[in-house]
C-alpha cells in the first residue's frame, strides 16, 4: 500500500518547503552524505547480511541499511534530510555490494553542485570505479598514493613506470618509523579561536595506476585539529580550500543522528519481525521516524529534561521525554481501519500476577 521512495520524496518536499530550512553550501557545493547503519539481529535465522561489531571484534548478523541525505539547518540545528534508503541486494547480500548500490545511486542523482561525503567504510578505488567526479572521502591513516608524473631521477636499471610514492602520515612498521612525504603546500587558518593546519598533496593517483591522460587524479588533505590526536586524512578530486574540505566533511555527521534517534529514541534497536520483507521495511520506517523526530525536536520549543538541565538543546531525547508526559491527542482524525478493539480482558490476570514465574519461596538462599 505504500512505497518508501514515495514517502521519502514527500518528506523531502515538505522539509525543503519550510521557510526556515537552509541548505549548507561551501564554495557553492552542497554536501550529500552517504553512510551505512546496522540493525543488529543476532537471533534472526537466515539474516540477509552481517556487519562488523567493534565490541565483539567480528562481524555479527545485522540488517544493514544505506542512508543518503542532504544537509541543511533549521532552527539553529544542523540536520540531514534523507533522500534514499538502500537495502542489500538479495543475490549479493554483502556490505560491499550495498556500497556499490549506493555509489551507483549517487552517481545517477548527483547534481553539478553536489559533493558526496563518505567515511572510511568505502575504499577510494571503489568510489573512482563508480564514476563519481565530486566527492570527499576519509582515508585510512596508512593510506599511500603516487604522483601522476613518472619519476625522472633514475640513474640506472629499468625505466620507471609509476610516479613517486606519497605517504601523507608517519607510520611504524616492525619497530621502524617510516617518515611522511613532504607536502606540496601548507594552509593555515583560525577557527573558533584555534589554529588549524593542513598539508596538501595535489595530482595524485592510486598506487597501482600508471600515470597518463586517462588516470583519475585527486588531492589529499591532512588536516590537523588540536581537538583530535590524529589528523584527518581526506581525499577529493576538487581543488578546494582546506577549510572548505573540512567543513564539507563535518557536514557528514548529521546523517548519523537519524539512526541514533531511530534506534535509541524510537526503540528500533530491538526488532522482532522475521518475514523477509518485514526485516527490511521496519528499519526503513524506523529511520524515517528518526528523521521526523529530529526535525520535530529542532523546531519545537526548548524542553528541559529536569531541574538539573541548565543548558537546553533541541535534541530528540529531550523532545521524547516531553512527549512521554503528554496524553495522546484524542481529536486526531484516524482512518476507519484504526480503531480501539473492544476486547474482554476482565478475566485475565494483570500486573505482577500476569508474570509466568515460579515461586522461589522454598528455594535455598545461595551464599553468593
Amino acid at each position: 500500500m505504500w512505497q518508501t521512495v514515495v514517502i521519502l520524496r514527500l518528506w523531502q518536499e515538505m522539509v525543503e518547503g519550510l521557510p526556515g530550512w537552509q541548505v549548507h553550501r561551501h564554495e557553492g557545493y552542497r554536501a550529500i552524505t552517504v553512510d551505512v547503519t546496522p540493525f543488529w539481529r543476532p537471533a534472526l535465522r537466515n539474516c540477509p547480511s552481517k556487519h562488523y561489531h567493534p565490541a565483539a571484534n567480528r562481524a555479527l548478523p545485522a540488517v544493514i541499511m544505506g542512508v543518503i541525505g542532504e544537509v541543511g539547518e533549521i532552527g539553529g540545528q544542523r540536520l540531514a534530510c534523507p533522500l534514499a534508503f538502500e537495502r542489500v541486494h538479495p543475490k549479493k547480500p554483502s556490505e560491499k555490494g550495498l556500497w556499490q548500490n549506493m555509489l551507483r545511486w549517487v552517481h545517477g542523482h548527483l547534481a553539478v553542485d553536489d559533493v558526496a561525503v563518505m567515511d572510511a567504510g568505502v575504499k577510494l578505488a571503489e568510489v573512482q570505479a563508480a564514476g563519481l567526479e565530486r566527492y570527499v572521502l576519509r582515508l585510512a591513516t596508512n593510506f599511500t598514493a603516487r604522483r601522476s608524473q613518472v619519476r625522472r631521477d633514475h640513474a640506472r636499471g629499468r625505466k620507471p613506470v609509476y610516479g613517486e610514492k606519497i605517504r601523507p602520515l608517519v607510520r611504524s612498521y616492525k619497530g621502524n618509523t617510516i617518515p611522511a612525504s613532504a607536502p606540496g603546500r601548507v594552509e593555515t587558518w583560525r577557527e573558533n579561536g584555534k589554529e588549524l593546519h593542513a598539508q596538501i598533496w595535489e595530482d595524485l593517483v592510486l598506487p597501482g595506476v600508471i600515470p597518463g591522460p586517462q588516470a583519475k587524479t585527486f588531492q589529499v588533505y591532512a588536516i590537523s585539529d588540536p581537538a583530535y590526536t590524529t589528523p584527518w586524512l581526506l581525499a577529493t578530486p576538487l581543488h578546494l580550500k582546506a577549510m572548505t574540505v573540512k567543513a564539507i566533511y563535518q557536514d557528514r555527521w548529521p546523517v548519523e543522528q537519524i539512526p541514533l534517534a531511530a534506534k535509541q529514541m524510537v526503540g528500533a534497536h530491538r526488532q522482532f519481525v522475521h518475514a523477509r520483507e518485514s526485516v527490511q521495511r521496519l528499519p526503513e520506517l524506523a529511520l524515517l521516524a528518526g528523521s521526523i523526530l529530529s526535525y520535530l525536536a529542532a523546531t519545537a520549543p526548548l524542553a528541559p529534561t529536569g531541574f538539573w538541565d541548565r543548558q537546553l538543546k533541541r535534541t530528540p531525547g529531550r523532545f521524547r521525554r516531553m512527549l512521554m508526559g503528554k496524553l495522546f491527542p484524542q481529536s486526531y482524525p484516524f482512518p476507519q481501519q484504526l480503531r480501539k478493539k473492544a476486547s474482554v480482558t476482565a478475566h485475565l490476570p494483570k500486573g505482577i500476577l500476569a508474570h509466568r514465574r515460579k515461586s522461589t519461596a522454598s528455594a535455598p538462599i545461595s551464599a553468593h
